[in-house]
């Protein structure tokens, strides 16, 4: 873990609209929830109020917008991977990640390793491992965590497989774990059974899982789904070598195109999957991977068609500041930084100056531009916390 400050002059691969992509995603959860959340309250709109309705989890079963929050940060991480390995593949002089001589796989291993580890200590961290409230009361599996499991393995096979081989892994991984999910059996139970208790994944969770779970029953971020949920990452994988290819001779809007066909057979292929295996961000279902991947690559397609293709930027760029320290900003939303007070302390005055049914709206703000105040900043002074 690291906080740099780049000085290379060397040109950037970067994809600017990743990073918007991103930042957007991370945007929901830092605060962006809160304003949407505040507005239909105080206008009562009904897209608004429909649109804050789509800002909540789903209880078990089918999908809302920010059950797509967290898969969808998982597949830009499988995007950058093969962005992050280009300059190694240059030096190394070959054109594929699994031919890569052993000294430097090894190299990317000890790195990948160490991120994981990191990811998984802050994930307990987030999850108040740090109170000190005996053994017991620690939730082990976290949403960083899972992060850092699901793209370490898709990693791995990205560094030992050919596109081939990688496309059998992401088959297997869905069809295996839908298999396992609905014939073997749980005690008490039996198989298929696919509720938050009686489900193979939750039984996993029980028998396997040290310390506390989310739902005392089971954990969304468990033991067995982490294995759909590399699919999740090698899905961004697929993505990022695709866009990543010159020998395919495709313009940036003509891969914009193509990732878009691509999401919308996914999101077809996910509700066909639905009727035997429902979408489930819980049980990180089969389908659920494959029609939220759908929705990652429309997004995706959006973002760099605009962004990339159009060049079309000064729009995104507070997405940017977010999306370049996005693990950061998730970190002081979530356990660091008071923003909150902070917001109070600075923008409380003139808040409460407004009608009383819209200083939520502009607490909720107010909160937002203190976190962008502080992100712009450290973009400008090239500030990035790395993991």
């Amino acid at each position: 873990m690291s906080t740099v400050t780049p000085n290379t002059t060397q040109k950037s691969t970067r994809l600017v609209s990743l990073d918007a992509l991103r930042g957007f995603d991370m945007f929901w959860i830092m605060s962006g929830e809160d304003i949407v959340h505040t507005l239909a309250k105080a206008t009562n709109w009904p897209i608004l109020v429909w649109f804050s309705g789509q800002l909540h989890h789903t209880v078990w079963d089918g999908i809302t917008f920010y059950d797509m929050i967290f898969p969808l940060f998982l597949f830009i991480a499988g995007v950058s991977t093969p962005y992050s390995l280009q300059k190694k593949m240059q030096q190394a002089g070959v054109e594929r990640a699994n031919n890569l001589p052993w000294a430097d796989k090894k190299k990317i291993y000890l790195t990948m390793l160490r991120r994981t580890c990191t990811l998984l200590v802050l994930g307990m961290v987030v999850n108040g491992m740090l109170k000190f409230n005996g053994y017991h009361n620690i939730r082990f599996a976290s949403v960083l965590g899972r992060i850092g499991l699901a793209w370490f393995f898709a990693g791995l096979i990205f560094l030992n497989f050919s596109v081939r081989g990688q496309i059998i892994w992401f088959a297997g991984l869905l069809i295996g774990y839908w298999a396992a999910m609905m014939l073997i059996p749980v005690p008490g139970y039996g198989a298929g059974v696919l509720t938050m208790d009686g489900s193979l994944e939750s039984y996993i969770d029980r028998l396997l899982l040290p310390g506390r779970l989310h739902d005392k029953i089971h954990d969304p971020e468990g033991v067995l789904s982490t294995i759909p949920a590399i699919g999740t990452a090698l899905l961004g994988v697929f993505t990022g070598s695709f866009l990543q290819s010159s020998k395919l001779k495709l313009s940036m809007g003509q891969k914009a195109y193509i990732l878009t066909i691509a999401g919308l057979l996914c999101i077809g292929l996910g509700e066909l999957w639905d009727l035997s295996f429902p979408i489930n961000k819980r049980l990180w279902s089969s389908s659920f991977v494959l029609f939220v991947g759908g929705f990652s690559l429309l997004f995706l397609a959006i973002f760099y068609f605009i962004i990339d293709a159009r060049g079309i930027k000064k729009w995104a760029q507070p997405f940017v500041w977010i999306g370049t320290n996005s693990i950061l900003i998730y970190l002081c939303a979530e356990v660091l930084v008071n923003f909150t007070y902070t917001a109070t302390v600075l923008f409380g005055g003139l808040v409460n100056q407004a009608p009383v049914i819209w200083q939520p709206v502009w607490h909720a703000v107010s909160i937002t531009v203190v976190q962008l105040v502080v992100l712009y900043w450290l973009y400008k002074k090239k500030i990035f916390f790395k993991i």
